[in-house]
């Protein structure tokens, strides 16, 4: 069967879309609004990325703040939304929901269907766990107190001037143009999320304390990070959003031509045993990561960055990387204190989501 089918116009499904096209396969992506352009602002490790990856912006260097300030000499990039949306003449675009798969193909909310194989790129689904985030787009000269030229701010874990709850967040602080960055409130993982009200409120008391008026237009995030991953599904759909940043996007782009090349051949979509094994791993760690007390959670992170380049690059690399994940989070677990070791290898009950409304 040279036809294939995509379930889902985000960015993993108009990735995948596109190699598969490239591949001479005659492509079809089903998406509920095709014509509806992606708000969230979507980045990577420059070096995480393809060569011809669609970048609009990038750096050289990005920095971190944990319990102590962190230079980070590696690039950070920033992806062309509107390059990555694209899609070549020869892929047809479908507006529908799938409300059924069969062996050839899908069936639509209004009858139709449609035949190829089918491949499922329609995003996370299920799980409780989340990243939440909002943001607003400013100057970069209002943005200096922040970030300078040329870096990214990777987080910044000092505690806002307001708060209403314990939950650790952090400020994270990217160019999206020549002239502008972006300013956004990140709770890193929750469960439930963080409510998007309380994000708002330490991101605009950072704002206030050095004189930045608030943009009308904000950024609003939720990731999940521990949906259920489906057979032969690409991109978060599969599972790849990694629990530590939230990120799957770059992975996604690596990966397509590989996954395009496999259902070329007739294989289907591979999920090899160590992409399984990693997830399993990476869950671990977030519940882990939940577990920690909100003061731990920059202790964690600062441990991380201390690490040499090579492990950060391990523990933040691919689902199929097991080697480097097994190495990454052996040593990070090795430079944590006994007490966070005890909650690191026996995690409880969060005790941010106990303690905090949802």
């Amino acid at each position: 069967m040279d036809e294939v089918v995509v379930v889902g116009g985000g960015p993993a499904g108009r990735v995948l879309a596109r190699a598969c096209a490239a591949r001479g396969l005659v492509t079809t992506v089903v998406d509920p609004n095709p014509g509806r352009r992606w708000r969230a602002t979507y980045a990577a490790w420059s070096d995480e990325l393809p060569p011809g990856a669609p970048v609009a912006v990038s750096t050289s260097a990005a920095r971190a703040v944990t319990t102590t300030e962190h230079v980070i000499p590696r690039g950070y990039a920033v992806l062309d939304n509107e390059r990555l949306w694209r899609l070549p003449d020869e892929v047809r675009v479908v507006a529908g929901r799938v409300v059924g798969r069969t062996g050839t193909g899908v069936a639509l909310a209004d009858g139709r269907v449609l035949s190829g194989r089918v491949v499922d790129a329609s995003g996370a689904v299920g799980g409780r766990a989340a990243q939440t985030a909002v943001g607003v787009v400013v100057p970069a000269a209002e943005a200096r107190p922040f970030v300078g030229p040329d870096e990214a701010l990777i987080m910044d874990w000092r505690r806002p001037p307001a708060a209403t709850t314990a939950d650790p967040t952090f400020l994270y602080a990217i160019p999206v143009s020549a002239d502008e960055v972006l300013l956004e409130e990140t709770s890193l993982a929750r469960r439930p999320g963080l409510p998007l009200r309380e994000l708002r409120l330490r991101l605009h008391a950072r704002l206030a304390e050095h004189g930045i008026a608030v943009p009308a237009e904000e950024e609003r995030v939720r990731i999940p990070l521990d949906g259920r991953a489906r057979g032969g599904a690409f991109g978060a759909a599969a599972g790849w959003i990694h629990p530590a940043t939230g990120y799957s996007v770059a992975a996604a782009l690596r990966r397509a031509p590989v996954v395009a090349e496999a259902i070329s051949a007739g294989r289907g979509v591979p999920r090899p045993v160590a992409e399984r094994v990693v997830r399993v791993l990476r869950l671990r760690g977030l519940e882990s990561l939940l577990a920690l007390r909100p003061d731990e959670v920059p202790e964690f992170f600062n441990s991380f960055f201390e690490m040499s380049d090579s492990l950060q690059r391990d523990y933040l690399g691919g689902p199929d990387d097991l080697r480097g994940t097994v190495r990454a989070m052996t040593r990070l677990f090795g430079s944590a204190s006994w007490g966070m070791r005890a909650r690191l290898a026996f995690p409880v009950h969060s005790a941010k989501s106990a303690r905090t409304p949802g």
